[in-house]
C-alpha cells in the first residue's frame, strides 16, 4: 500500500489517499492557528507529539472497546486511518468550565460543573462553526437522529476512559472537541485526541498544558504539549 494523491490540508494536517480507497494517511503538522485562523504561528515538533499523543489515545479507547478511525502508526509524523465520511458536526464535552463557556455563562474558569455539559457544533469554516442543537441537526439534515445519538453515546463513553486515563497521571481533563465520520454505515472516532483538540491543565497546580499556550501568549507550548506526552507514556506520572 502506497501513499497517493493529497486528498486535503487543513489546519494541523495533511490527509493523503492510499493505493486502498479504504484507507487514508495522515500526516500531523507543527503549524499552529487560533481564533478561525486569524492566529497563526508553529509550535516545534508539534506534529510528532499529537501523533504519538492520538496514536495512545486512540489504542487506549479501542482497547475499551470504543471503534476509532485508527489503523496504526507509521512514521513520528504518519498515521494510517479508515477512510470516513466525516459528520458535518463537531462535539464539545465540558467538565470544567473554560474558554467560551467560562465567558458565555460568566463562570471563573475552573469552575467544575455539576454534570458534564456536551455542545454540537456545525463544521463550516465559512460560518465560524456556530453552536447548534439537535433540532438544527434534524432540521438541516447534518446527521441522522440515530447516528447523533451514537455520538452521544460514544462522546460520553470516551469523557469516563479519558478521565480514568488521565487522573492517575495528575492530568485534569477540562474539555474536548471530537469528530466523527461513517465507514461502511458505522460511526467511528476521527481526527485527533490531542493538546490542539483537548484542554489539559495540570491537576496540581492548575498550569494548562495544551493550546491555550498558544491562543493566550503563554508561552511554553512546546513544552506543554512535550510534557503531556510525557504523563501519557508513564504510569502514574506527575508534575514536573
Amino acid at each position: 500500500m502506497d501513499k497517493t494523491n493529497r486528498l486535503y490540508e487543513g489546519k494541523a494536517k495533511i490527509v493523503y489517499e492510499t493505493t486502498d480507497p479504504d484507507l487514508l494517511i495522515v500526516e500531523y503538522k507543527d503549524s499552529a492557528t487560533a481564533f478561525d485562523g486569524k492566529k497563526k504561528g508553529i509550535i516545534e515538533n508539534k506534529g510528532v507529539y499529537n501523533n504519538r499523543m492520538s496514536t495512545i489515545f486512540f489504542e487506549y479507547l479501542e482497547g475499551r472497546g470504543l471503534k476509532t478511525h485508527y489503523v496504526k502508526t507509521l512514521s513520528d509524523r504518519e498515521m494510517l486511518v479508515k477512510r470516513l465520511k466525516i459528520l458535518p458536526i463537531e462535539v464539545v464535552v465540558r467538565n470544567i468550565a473554560a474558554g467560551s463557556l467560562a465567558k458565555r455563562l460568566g463562570l471563573e474558569e475552573g469552575t467544575p460543573l455539576r454534570s458534564t455539559v456536551l455542545e454540537f457544533y456545525y463544521k463550516s469554516d465559512a460560518l465560524g462553526d456556530p453552536m447548534i442543537n439537535e433540532d438544527h441537526i434534524r432540521a438541516v439534515g447534518l446527521a441522522e437522529p440515530e447516528q447523533v445519538r451514537e455520538v452521544e453515546r460514544q462522546a460520553l463513553a470516551i469523557n469516563g476512559y479519558l478521565g480514568e486515563f488521565l487522573a492517575p497521571r495528575n492530568v485534569d481533563l477540562i474539555d474536548f472537541k471530537l469528530e466523527f465520520g461513517t465507514h461502511h454505515g458505522q460511526v467511528l472516532l476521527g481526527d485527533e485526541i490531542s493538546p490542539d483538540t483537548c484542554r489539559f491543565w495540570d491537576r496540581t497546580t492548575k498550569e494548562k498544558l495544551d493550546k491555550d499556550r498558544f491562543r493566550r501568549d503563554l508561552g511554553g507550548a512546546e513544552e506543554a504539549y512535550q510534557e503531556v506526552l510525557r504523563r501519557v507514556t508513564t504510569i502514574g506520572a506527575g508534575g514536573r
